[in-house]
């Protein structure tokens, strides 16, 4: 069997939009290619082990396995990540988090930032490369998402980034930093998209916060000023629909110039304010 042949029966297989480009991906992580191989040998014949080791693959994405967690690598800003059941899988959208914590933070300086709820490591990994004179600290609650976060940096060679297990802000007592970022869960935990989609795969405690998904994102807005300098940004990330009571937390919390922004969706996801000073 061909390349592209086999590309073909794996995309039928898959189905979809998005099945040819699946069907690649999980072939290029068989073989441990990159696309370009693709183009350049469509019509050599395929080793009957590596069309097993495809075959496997494809059945687990057939099945419903996020494609990300069959791979193990997700790509998010301009890093590529490893990921595992461990951790949630980065989406681009979480990308705008990082823009404005970007958009706040001046080069050369040597800022401190937190990442709160790390998971892979996307976040604070990508603000570590943006800003090297940065010290970022990230803390997960799972030791098991810590260490996909900590082989990730050492991948690329980014030595500014600390890793610390603990709920929230509870590995960071007694400091203080000039910005402070999340992407908590925030899905109600009645919500019936957690059982559908690659949601039905992603740990449970990184997608789901009570009964309105607000308990992560109340806990954070409350305790994060103890954690700031004056003037110190906190920027979450939350569901399209909590804009307004995401910016009454941070109202209540004492922040000022808060403020929400939207995806390229035009949904609200990023609320943002700065703690007096």
């Amino acid at each position: 069997m061909t390349v592209a042949e086999l590309l073909r029966q794996a995309a039928a297989r898959l189905g979809g939009d998005t099945a040819r480009h699946e069907a690649e991906a999980l072939l290029l992580h068989t073989l441990g290619c990159e696309r370009a191989w693709l183009f350049a040998h469509a019509g050599d014949t395929v080793a009957t082990d590596v069309v097993a080791r495809f075959e496997q693959v494809v059945a687990l994405r057939a099945e419903g396995a996020p494609l990300a967690y069959v791979t193990g690598r997700r790509g998010f800003w301009t890093l590529d990540l490893q990921v595992s059941a461990d951790t949630l899988i980065p989406r681009p959208e979480t990308e705008l988090l990082v823009e404005l914590a970007l958009a706040r933070l001046a080069q050369q300086v040597p800022w401190r930032v937190a990442d709160l709820g790390t998971g892979s490591g996307a976040i604070a990994l990508a603000v570590a490369s943006e800003r090297p004179r940065a010290q970022v600290v990230a803390t997960d609650f799972s030791e098991g998402a810590l260490a996909v976060a900590r082989a990730n940096a050492l991948a690329h060679a980014l030595g500014n980034v600390q890793f610390r297990q603990g709920h929230w802000l509870a590995p960071l007592a007694g400091e203080r930093f000039d910005l402070i970022a999340s992407n908590p869960p925030y899905i109600a935990s009645t919500d019936p998209h957690l059982d559908q989609g690659d949601l039905r795969h992603e740990p449970l405690s990184a997608l789901a916060s009570g009964a309105d998904g607000l308990q992560a994102l109340g806990e954070i807005a409350a305790a994060a000023p103890g954690h700031l300098h004056p003037g110190g940004w906190l920027l979450l990330e939350h569901g399209w629909d909590q804009g307004a009571a995401v910016r009454a937390l941070l109202q209540r919390a004492g922040f000022v110039d808060v403020a929400t922004a939207q995806d390229l969706e035009q949904r609200d996801r990023v609320t943002l304010g700065r703690l007096p000073g």
